[in-house]
Protein backbone atom coordinates (compact mmCIF):
# COMPACT_ATOMS: atom_id res chain seq x y z
CA UNK A 1 0.00 0.00 0.00
CA UNK A 2 1.42 3.43 -0.92
CA UNK A 3 0.13 4.81 1.61
CA UNK A 4 1.65 3.57 4.23
CA UNK A 5 4.98 2.05 5.61
CA UNK A 6 4.37 -1.72 6.05
CA UNK A 7 7.84 -2.41 7.31
CA UNK A 8 8.05 1.07 9.68
CA UNK A 9 4.26 0.05 11.46
CA UNK A 10 6.08 -3.39 11.97
CA UNK A 11 9.56 -1.93 13.61
CA UNK A 12 6.98 0.91 15.33
CA UNK A 13 4.97 -2.16 16.86
CA UNK A 14 7.35 -4.60 17.71
CA UNK A 15 9.80 -2.21 19.14
CA UNK A 16 7.13 -0.75 21.50
CA UNK A 17 5.64 -4.23 21.99
CA UNK A 18 8.60 -5.41 23.91
CA UNK A 19 9.29 -1.74 25.37
CA UNK A 20 5.79 -1.52 26.85
CA UNK A 21 4.90 -4.87 27.90
CA UNK A 22 0.99 -5.81 27.30
CA UNK A 23 1.76 -8.81 28.80
CA UNK A 24 3.77 -8.03 32.04
CA UNK A 25 0.96 -5.11 32.50
CA UNK A 26 -1.16 -7.49 33.62
CA UNK A 27 0.23 -8.67 36.83
CA UNK A 28 0.83 -4.60 37.93
CA UNK A 29 -2.82 -3.96 36.94
CA UNK A 30 -4.61 -6.67 39.14
CA UNK A 31 -2.33 -5.43 41.95
CA UNK A 32 -3.20 -1.84 41.28
CA UNK A 33 -6.67 -2.71 40.78
CA UNK A 34 -7.56 -5.09 43.47
CA UNK A 35 -10.71 -5.31 45.40
CA UNK A 36 -12.87 -3.12 42.81
CA UNK A 37 -15.60 -4.39 40.63
CA UNK A 38 -15.73 -5.14 36.95
CA UNK A 39 -16.90 -1.95 35.85
CA UNK A 40 -14.04 0.08 37.58
CA UNK A 41 -11.19 -2.25 36.59
CA UNK A 42 -12.40 -1.69 32.82
CA UNK A 43 -12.74 1.78 33.25
CA UNK A 44 -9.46 2.04 34.65
CA UNK A 45 -8.00 -0.03 31.40
CA UNK A 46 -8.94 2.39 29.27
CA UNK A 47 -8.22 5.52 31.29
CA UNK A 48 -4.74 4.30 31.38
CA UNK A 49 -4.42 3.60 27.86
CA UNK A 50 -6.12 6.57 26.82
CA UNK A 51 -3.26 8.35 29.20
CA UNK A 52 -0.54 6.37 27.58
CA UNK A 53 -1.72 7.69 24.36
CA UNK A 54 -1.70 11.07 25.12
CA UNK A 55 2.03 11.17 26.78
CA UNK A 56 3.05 9.15 23.61
CA UNK A 57 1.29 11.35 20.84
CA UNK A 58 2.42 14.60 22.45
CA UNK A 59 6.41 13.51 22.51
CA UNK A 60 5.54 12.28 19.25
CA UNK A 61 4.92 15.71 18.48
CA UNK A 62 6.96 18.04 20.37
CA UNK A 63 8.48 15.74 22.67
CA UNK A 64 12.13 17.40 21.62
CA UNK A 65 10.98 20.83 21.89
CA UNK A 66 9.68 20.20 25.23
CA UNK A 67 12.58 18.54 26.65
CA UNK A 68 14.71 21.95 25.61
CA UNK A 69 12.62 23.95 27.04
CA UNK A 70 12.63 22.78 30.52
CA UNK A 71 16.35 21.68 29.72
CA UNK A 72 15.48 18.20 30.52
CA UNK A 73 17.72 15.75 29.60
CA UNK A 74 16.49 11.74 28.53
CA UNK A 75 18.95 10.54 31.64
CA UNK A 76 17.07 12.84 33.83
CA UNK A 77 13.63 11.60 32.58
CA UNK A 78 14.82 7.99 32.80
CA UNK A 79 16.10 8.36 36.69
CA UNK A 80 12.67 10.10 37.53
CA UNK A 81 10.75 7.43 35.78
CA UNK A 82 12.89 5.17 37.75
CA UNK A 83 12.20 6.64 41.19
CA UNK A 84 8.66 6.63 40.76
CA UNK A 85 8.53 2.89 39.89
CA UNK A 86 10.17 2.40 42.39
CA UNK A 87 8.27 4.27 45.17
CA UNK A 88 5.06 2.30 43.81
CA UNK A 89 6.87 -1.36 43.72
CA UNK A 90 8.04 -0.65 47.42
CA UNK A 91 4.05 0.00 48.18
CA UNK A 92 3.48 -3.41 46.69
CA UNK A 93 6.46 -5.18 48.57
CA UNK A 94 5.56 -4.27 51.73
CA UNK A 95 1.62 -4.66 51.44
CA UNK A 96 0.85 -0.96 51.16
CA UNK A 97 -0.82 -1.19 48.24
CA UNK A 98 -4.23 -0.20 49.51
CA UNK A 99 -2.74 3.52 49.63
CA UNK A 100 -2.54 3.55 46.22
CA UNK A 101 -5.22 1.32 44.96
CA UNK A 102 -7.78 2.66 46.92
CA UNK A 103 -10.00 5.14 48.46
CA UNK A 104 -11.76 8.87 46.25
CA UNK A 105 -10.56 9.27 43.12
CA UNK A 106 -8.36 6.02 42.55
CA UNK A 107 -9.76 5.22 39.63
CA UNK A 108 -7.95 8.45 38.29
CA UNK A 109 -5.19 7.94 40.26
CA UNK A 110 -4.19 4.48 38.99
CA UNK A 111 -5.01 4.83 35.54
CA UNK A 112 -2.85 8.31 35.54
CA UNK A 113 0.42 6.80 37.72
CA UNK A 114 1.72 4.34 37.99
CA UNK A 115 -0.16 2.73 34.90
CA UNK A 116 -0.88 5.27 31.94
CA UNK A 117 2.88 6.80 32.73
CA UNK A 118 5.55 5.62 33.30
CA UNK A 119 4.28 1.98 33.59
CA UNK A 120 3.40 2.42 30.39
CA UNK A 121 4.28 5.69 28.49
CA UNK A 122 7.52 5.76 30.48
CA UNK A 123 10.98 6.83 29.52
CA UNK A 124 11.79 3.87 27.06
CA UNK A 125 8.84 3.82 25.00
CA UNK A 126 8.61 7.96 25.07
CA UNK A 127 12.59 7.94 23.62
CA UNK A 128 11.57 5.42 20.97
CA UNK A 129 8.46 7.35 19.50
CA UNK A 130 10.66 10.54 19.17
CA UNK A 131 13.27 8.13 17.02
CA UNK A 132 10.95 6.97 15.37
CA UNK A 133 8.98 10.38 14.41
CA UNK A 134 12.08 11.42 13.16
CA UNK A 135 11.71 8.93 10.38
CA UNK A 136 8.64 10.69 9.52
CA UNK A 137 9.23 11.97 5.69
CA UNK A 138 5.60 11.66 4.10
CA UNK A 139 1.90 10.44 4.44
CA UNK A 140 3.07 6.57 4.20
CA UNK A 141 5.75 7.21 7.01
CA UNK A 142 3.36 8.66 9.06
CA UNK A 143 0.68 6.87 9.06
CA UNK A 144 3.38 3.38 9.63
CA UNK A 145 4.25 5.11 12.82
CA UNK A 146 1.00 6.24 13.78
CA UNK A 147 -0.43 3.09 13.07
CA UNK A 148 2.39 0.97 14.93
CA UNK A 149 1.73 3.20 18.33
CA UNK A 150 -2.43 2.82 17.72
CA UNK A 151 -1.88 -0.91 17.63
CA UNK A 152 0.25 -1.55 20.78
CA UNK A 153 -1.96 0.65 22.71
CA UNK A 154 -4.80 -1.87 21.48
CA UNK A 155 -2.82 -4.88 22.86
CA UNK A 156 -2.53 -3.02 26.33
CA UNK A 157 -6.03 -2.28 26.42
CA UNK A 158 -6.96 -5.91 25.55
CA UNK A 159 -4.13 -7.56 28.04
CA UNK A 160 -5.95 -5.06 30.95
CA UNK A 161 -9.38 -5.82 29.92
CA UNK A 162 -9.28 -9.36 29.28
CA UNK A 163 -7.41 -9.68 32.68
CA UNK A 164 -10.63 -9.16 34.63
CA UNK A 165 -11.47 -13.01 34.39
CA UNK A 166 -8.08 -13.99 35.32
CA UNK A 167 -9.15 -11.85 38.95
CA UNK A 168 -12.25 -14.40 39.29
CA UNK A 169 -9.99 -17.39 39.04
CA UNK A 170 -6.89 -16.54 41.19
CA UNK A 171 -9.39 -14.61 44.42
CA UNK A 172 -7.95 -12.62 47.07
CA UNK A 173 -5.28 -14.72 47.88
CA UNK A 174 -3.46 -14.67 44.51
CA UNK A 175 -4.07 -11.11 44.07
CA UNK A 176 -1.50 -10.76 47.05
CA UNK A 177 0.71 -13.20 45.70
CA UNK A 178 0.44 -11.24 42.08
CA UNK A 179 0.80 -7.77 44.04
CA UNK A 180 4.49 -9.47 45.27
CA UNK A 181 5.42 -10.72 42.12
CA UNK A 182 4.60 -7.21 40.36
CA UNK A 183 6.31 -5.25 43.47
CA UNK A 184 9.22 -7.41 42.45
CA UNK A 185 9.17 -6.65 38.84
CA UNK A 186 8.17 -2.65 38.78
CA UNK A 187 12.01 -2.56 41.42
CA UNK A 188 13.69 -4.65 38.84
CA UNK A 189 12.57 -1.99 35.93
CA UNK A 190 13.03 0.99 38.73
CA UNK A 191 16.83 0.00 39.08
CA UNK A 192 17.40 -0.70 35.43
CA UNK A 193 15.98 2.72 34.48
CA UNK A 194 18.28 4.24 36.85
CA UNK A 195 21.44 2.45 36.07
CA UNK A 196 20.77 3.52 32.34
CA UNK A 197 20.37 6.95 33.54
CA UNK A 198 23.54 6.41 35.82
CA UNK A 199 25.38 4.99 33.27
CA UNK A 200 24.28 8.12 30.38
CA UNK A 201 25.09 10.48 33.24
CA UNK A 202 28.45 8.92 33.46
CA UNK A 203 28.89 8.66 29.61
CA UNK A 204 28.43 12.83 29.65
CA UNK A 205 25.11 12.45 27.93
CA UNK A 206 22.95 14.36 30.53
Amino acid sequence: MSWLDLVLMTEVFVTLFVIMDPIGTIPVFLALTGGRSAAAMRRAAWQAVAVSFGVIVAFAFFGQQILEYLNISLPALQMAGGLLLLLIALELLTGKEQSISQGPGANVNVALVPLGTPMMAGPGAIVATMVFSDQVEALDTFAGVALGVLLVHVSLWLSMRFSVPILRVIRESGVLLVSRIAGLLLSAIAVQLMADAVRAFLAGEG
